[in-house]
């Protein structure tokens, strides 16, 4: 326990807590400061001014990360037929259609993102208190319930992320590990921030943006100028 709490010390060390840092030196920080025996995750948050308990104050979508976010997603896709074998193809994890729905139902969840084509919907829509409180219900707002299976797959498995807005108006997402470049990762968390920007509710009223941090998965949180995510 001592050895740990030395760690977050020294971690924390040059950091000051009230202090807002440009993006691109807040990534340096993190990365100098990480000392777990293991590739952390960088992580970021942000703080909106949304109450996402009403309809038009939801924030919700995904976004492509270009450097992606380092860690192997497994993939199921709800499909048929063709669709099932373009999948497969497509590097699909895991492919079914009743078989798969039943062994979810069963409680078996061996995967990170779901997919299903259309007509598989009347299906997988009995999934929804199994899948939804995971975050892994297929939504057609955030391309998981399309007829492209084999581009949602590949989207998926090269760095897509999806984001939703939490009930205390945060959102956050893995935005890479600490063994990325600088460069990358901060491309990363702008990509990321940019998407949030686009997919500001109607009912947003105010500031928008309030508030940034990036944390890595055992290091401290440092918080961000919200000016400095802009694409440089």
């Amino acid at each position: 326990m001592a050895k740990a709490g030395k760690r977050i010390r020294n971690a924390r060390d040059g950091i000051e807590r009230t202090k807002l840092y440009g993006l691109d030196e807040a990534v340096e920080l993190l990365k100098g400061r990480a000392s777990a025996k293991f590739d952390e995750t960088i992580e970021v948050a942000m703080n909106l001014g949304v109450d996402p308990r009403h309809a038009d104050q939801m924030v919700r979508g995904v976004v492509n990360l270009p450097n992606g976010t380092g860690r192997t997603v497994r993939v199921a896709v709800f499909a048929r037929g063709d669709k099932a074998e373009e999948a497969k193809a497509a590097g699909a994890d895991i492919v079914g259609a009743e078989d798969l729905v039943e062994q979810v139902q069963g409680g078996t969840i061996d995967f990170d993102r779901a997919i299903a084509t259309p007509d598989m919907m009347a299906l997988v829509g009995r999934l929804g208190k199994v899948l939804g409180p995971r975050g892994l219900m297929p939504n057609p707002r955030v391309g998981t319930v399309t007829p492209d299976v084999a581009a949602a797959v590949k989207a998926s498995k090269g760095g897509a992320v999806e984001f939703r807005v939490e009930k205390a108006g945060i959102v956050h997402a893995g935005v890479g590990k600490v063994s990325f470049e600088g460069k990358a990762i901060a491309e990363n968390i702008r990509a990321f921030a940019d998407a949030v920007q686009k997919a500001k509710p109607s009912g947003a009223k105010g500031n928008y943006v309030q508030r940034v941090a990036i944390t890595s998965t055992m290091g401290p949180g440092v918080k961000i100028d919200p000016s400095t995510l802009n694409a440089a």
